[in-house]
C-alpha cells in the first residue's frame, strides 16, 4: 500500500519505481507513470500533491509547482494538490490530448488543437482561448507556450525576460519551458533558447542529435539519441551532473532536480533531495 506522510512522501515507497513509461517533475516533487495507468510520487506533500494513490487509467502525467495533474485515457483529467488559483478545477475538461502545468496554472490541448487554461492569469499567461492548430504545448512558470501544426512557435504571458519572444522560431518539433525561460528542438536536432540566462540555463548553441528537452527552475537538459544526456544552467545542487547516464529513454527537470527514466523501466534521479524528491530506486 502507498502510504503517505504530510510534507514528504514516504521513503517506503521507493521499491515501486520499477515498471515506469513517463516522469514528471514539480517543484519539489517528482512522479511516475505505471504502464498499467497507475501514478506513484515521491517529494514534497505540504498540499497534497502527491496524493495520486487511487490514480488509474492514466496516460500522461504533469507536476506544477505545489500540484499534480493526470490525463485520463477518456480524455477528462484529474488533479490534486495546491489549488488557491484554481489550477486543479479541470473537472469540466473533456477531449483532452496533452496537459502541462506551470507555477500556478494548468493547460490543456484538445484533440482539435485548441487550448484551454485555468490559474493564476496575472501575467495573462491563461489566456490561450483564441490559440488553434496546437499541437504541443508546456508551461513555465508564469507562461504557456505552444507548437503549432506548421511548426512555428506561439507564447503567452510573463515576457520579463523575453521568454516569450518565440515568433520568429521556425523548423520546431518540440517546446519545454523552465521558470523564466523557453527551448526549443529543431528538426535537425539543434537547440534554441530564449529568456532568462544568468546560470547560462540557454547557452545550448552546440548541441545537435537532440530528441527531447525538459528545463527545471534555471537549468536546462538534453536527452541525445544515443541515450545519453546534457545539461547546463544552474548547478548548485548537482542537478546538472548528468553526463555518465545512459539507456535514457525520457527526462524531466524539476526546480533544482533532474530526474531520467532508463529503458528499463527504472528511474534515476539528481539534485536537491530535501524532500525525497530524488528517492527513485
Amino acid at each position: 500500500m502507498l502510504i503517505f506522510k504530510k510534507g514528504i512522501f514516504d521513503k517506503s515507497v521507493a521499491a515501486a519505481w520499477t515498471d515506469i513509461i513517463q516522469i514528471a517533475a514539480g517543484r519539489y516533487h517528482t512522479v511516475g507513470l505505471k504502464s498499467n495507468g497507475t501514478v506513484i510520487a515521491v517529494g514534497h506533500n505540504d498540499y497534497d500533491q502527491c496524493d495520486i494513490a487511487g490514480w488509474t487509467d492514466i496516460i500522461q502525467i504533469t507536476a506544477g509547482r505545489y500540484h499534480t495533474v493526470g490525463l485520463k485515457k477518456d480524455g477528462t483529467i484529474i488533479a490534486t494538490g495546491y489549488n488557491y488559483y484554481g489550477q486543479c478545477d479541470i473537472s469540466s475538461w473533456k477531449d483532452i490530448v496533452q496537459v502541462a502545468a506551470g507555477y500556478y496554472h494548468t493547460v490543456g490541448l484538445k484533440s482539435d488543437g485548441t487550448v484551454v487554461a485555468v490559474g493564476a492569469n496575472a501575467y495573462n499567461q491563461c489566456d490561450v482561448g483564441s490559440w488553434k492548430n496546437i499541437i504541443q504545448i508546456t508551461a513555465g512558470g508564469l507562461h504557456i507556450v505552444g507548437l503549432k501544426k506548421n511548426s512555428t512557435v506561439i507564447a503567452t504571458g510573463c515576457n520579463n525576460y523575453g521568454q516569450c519572444d518565440v515568433g520568429s522560431w521556425a523548423d520546431i518539433i518540440q517546446i519545454t519551458a523552465g521558470d523564466f525561460h523557453t527551448i526549443g528542438i529543431k528538426k535537425d536536432g539543434t537547440v534554441v533558447a530564449v529568456g532568462y540566462n544568468r546560470y547560462d540555463q540557454c547557452d545550448i548553441a552546440g548541441w545537435t542529435d537532440i530528441i527531447q528537452i525538459t528545463a527545471g527552475g534555471y537549468h536546462t537538459v538534453g536527452l541525445k539519441s544515443d541515450g545519453t544526456v546534457v545539461a547546463v544552467g544552474y548547478n548548485n545542487c548537482s542537478q546538472c551532473n548528468v553526463g555518465n547516464w545512459t539507456d535514457i529513454k525520457q527526462i524531466a527537470a524539476g526546480y533544482r532536480h533532474t530526474v531520467g527514466l532508463k529503458f528499463d523501466g527504472t528511474v534515476i534521479a539528481v539534485g536537491y533531495n530535501s524532500d525525497g524528491q530524488c528517492n527513485t530506486k
